[in-house]
């Protein structure tokens, strides 16, 4: 057991999305006269048309190599704040791509960390060589003011647990974004559209609600396999306004469209939920940490209200006695439920380790660890949060245990474990 490979993913400050930009009114001079908005498309109105031109060049040129639709998102962010304040004015295109600029700004999502890693099946796996499949892996990304907004990787294992993750796009996809009934009542949720999307590295799902507004954090991606064998992706994460945390769900078949929507229920409010790839029961399933120091189990007819669980997991050894939680989503083997859990001991050190679900009824706890599976070494005690080893997803292939885990919440790397060594290490 150990390190799989010297791959290290570490985060990029020259990876940058276009996101939002308000500038905040000031509340005295509101009161007189124009909005900032309005203020700002007279100015750009009183330029000489050469001087627009000549912006406009010099803006989507700088901002061309690293986005992709450049215009299509200036113009965009002219429509949602500046043609309000038209007032009857006519604008050419050029003057209109100029206003929307002055309401977008470039976000390095990944300056100051990566980490805490989630893996699935790559829902396309044409063109895979024999004995190799493509993966998906979702990271948490940490960038200015300590937020965390969710990219992705492609990468491929192949014959004897060999992995090649792909090098990241140098550009990224700022989406279409609506509003869309769905998920908690009375809590209209979001559906993000990337266009014909060609490699997923483009893609960062960043903040955008008031709920998600201080990060969307440690999503953890589900293959969700029908009774009738239809496939959808689903991702629990973790919404942080800055005062309150809820758990809100990612849902697509193709990566492309995503929809996000709040979870509701009594026992949604809280951190680390992980959803089963199947139906159990003819219901939904769910482990998570309602409680912040316990594994509950919780099942549902309702993917988005969740009411009815138990403890089923409780801190025992010293390495988990502050506190236990899941990690990965649920591993479907022979002799059961294989999850990915993490404890956290003495001077706040997270460990990883592991337990054994009945297959056929999950609240049933058949094994677990008694010490760590891993635990943060040399390389875990220096970093953005000391100390902590930690993941989001793992999967099983051709008998190996494919873990990729953070590295005290700075950057991610990969473990690999023979499958019967884990279930032979629980007790």
């Amino acid at each position: 057991m150990g390190p799989m490979s010297r791959v290290r993913l570490k985060p990029d400050p020259a990876r940058v999305v276009i996101r939002p930009f308000t500038p905040a009114e000031n509340s005295s001079s509101s009161l007189n006269g124009p909005l900032r908005a309005a203020r700002i498309l007279d100015r750009v109105l009183s330029l000489d048309i050469r001087d627009v031109d000549k912006d406009v060049d010099s803006i989507i040129s700088s901002l061309q190599s690293r986005h992709i639709d450049v215009r299509r998102i200036l113009m965009h962010r002219y429509h949602d704040i500046v043609e309000p304040h038209v007032c009857g004015r006519t604008l050419s295109d050029r003057q209109k791509l100029l206003a929307g600029a002055y309401f977008v700004e470039e976000y390095s999502f990944e300056a100051a960390a990566l980490f805490n890693p989630s893996v699935v099946l790559h829902p396309d796996q044409r063109g895979t060589a024999q004995g190799s499949i493509r993966l998906i892996l979702s990271l948490r990304a940490v960038g200015e003011g300590h937020v965390s907004s969710v990219t992705f990787r492609t990468a491929t294992l192949g014959p004897d647990a060999r992995l090649e993750v792909n090098s990241p796009s140098s550009q990224t996809i700022s989406p279409q974004i609506d509003r869309i009934p769905g998920g908690a009542p009375d809590d209209p949720g979001l559906r993000l559209f990337f266009g014909d999307l060609k490699d997923l590295s483009q893609v960062v799902i960043f903040p955008v609600t008031y709920q998600q507004r201080m990060g969307i954090e440690d999503m953890r991606l589900t293959r969700f396999v029908e009774d009738d064998g239809h496939v959808t992706f689903f991702g629990t994460y973790t919404a942080f306004s800055g005062e309150r945390i809820r758990q809100e769900m990612l849902r697509t078949t193709d990566f492309a469209t995503m929809e996000l929507n709040a979870l509701d229920g009594a026992l949604s409010a809280t951190k680390g939920m992980a959803l089963f790839p199947k139906r159990i029961g003819g219901r939904y399933a769910m482990l998570g940490r309602h409680d912040h120091e316990n594994i509950w189990f919780l099942q549902s007819n309702d993917l988005y209200r969740w009411e009815q669980g138990k403890v089923i997991l409780a801190p025992r050894w010293p390495w988990e006695f502050v506190q236990i939680g899941v990690c990965s989503p649920p591993i479907e083997t022979e002799a059961g439920w294989l999850v990915i859990i993490h404890g956290v001991g003495a001077v706040r050190n997270y460990c990883l380790g592991c337990c054994l679900l009945d297959k056929e009824d999950p609240s049933k706890v058949i094994a677990r660890s008694t010490k760590p599976l891993m635990q943060p070494g040399a390389e875990a005690r220096n970093g953005y949060v000391p100390n902590v080893t930690y993941t989001c997803g793992a999967l099983v292939h051709e008998g190996t245990l494919i873990l990729p885990y953070g590295v005290a919440d700075s950057f991610t790397t990969f473990a690999r474990f023979p499958l019967s060594a884990i279930l032979a290490s629980m007790s």
